[in-house]
């Protein structure tokens, strides 16, 4: 990979470039921004991120106030040299309205339904929102908030017995129940973590050491 300076990139006619900026662990996107040169050595100097406020014409330093924070892994540019990717362990959620990543919206896409199901790394992201949000405010009628409630002994057996399933589901070659009991496992693998006060990006980490 080729190293530039700041000094090599193409900042546009109003001294910006776009920076868009992924989840390092789940490679999710989760918002696009703007930087000038200033913010950009802010973000080097202090591996968090800084950016432009188009609308304030102020630098911001992204989770200054809401405690959201970014810490940045790694800054690469593209082949013109006039937009960064910057990847991130981000703290929190990107998006102010409380959403993980800014990008939450869906278009529809000729025939499909609009409510398509989440693919990939997406829907582990929103069940963990999901999840985090049942911890806090523990609504009634919630099994999320009842397992909490009732506390980790009580969620370690059902790990414990979602894990079998899965093994009797295999065992008997059946792959929609083994779909079925996989997905029961790991989201109670991801309220056994909540419970813990670890956050995903831990074991994403530890894959991630592994590879």
């Amino acid at each position: 990979m080729k190293q530039k300076g700041i000094q090599d990139l193409q900042f546009g006619p109003d001294g910006l470039l776009p920076a868009i900026v992924q989840d390092v662990h789940t490679r999710e996107v989760l918002m696009l921004a703007y930087m000038n040169r200033q913010a950009l050595e802010r973000t080097l100097a202090t591996g968090r991120t800084w950016f432009w406020s188009r609308s304030r014409q102020q630098l911001w330093n992204k989770g200054e106030t809401s405690g959201h924070y970014q810490l940045v892994r790694e800054i690469a540019y593209d082949c013109d040299a006039d937009a960064l990717l910057i990847k991130v362990e981000q703290v929190g959620v990107a998006c102010h309205t409380g959403e993980y990543s800014c990008f939450h919206n869906r278009l529809s896409f000729g025939e499909r339904e609009e409510q398509e199901s989440l693919a990939g790394s997406e829907i582990l992201v929103e069940l963990w929102r999901v999840i985090k949000e049942r911890q806090e405010t523990r609504p009634e009628g919630s099994y999320t908030a009842k397992l909490f409630n009732q506390g980790l002994d009580k969620i370690l057996k059902k790990v414990g017995e979602e894990a079998a399933e899965v093994i009797i589901a295999a065992k008997n070659r059946q792959p929609e129940e083994v779909a079925w009991e996989a997905a029961d496992l790991i989201y109670h693998l991801w309220v056994l973590l909540a419970e813990q006060g670890m956050e995903p990006a831990r074991v994403y980490r530890e894959l991630a050491k592994r590879r």
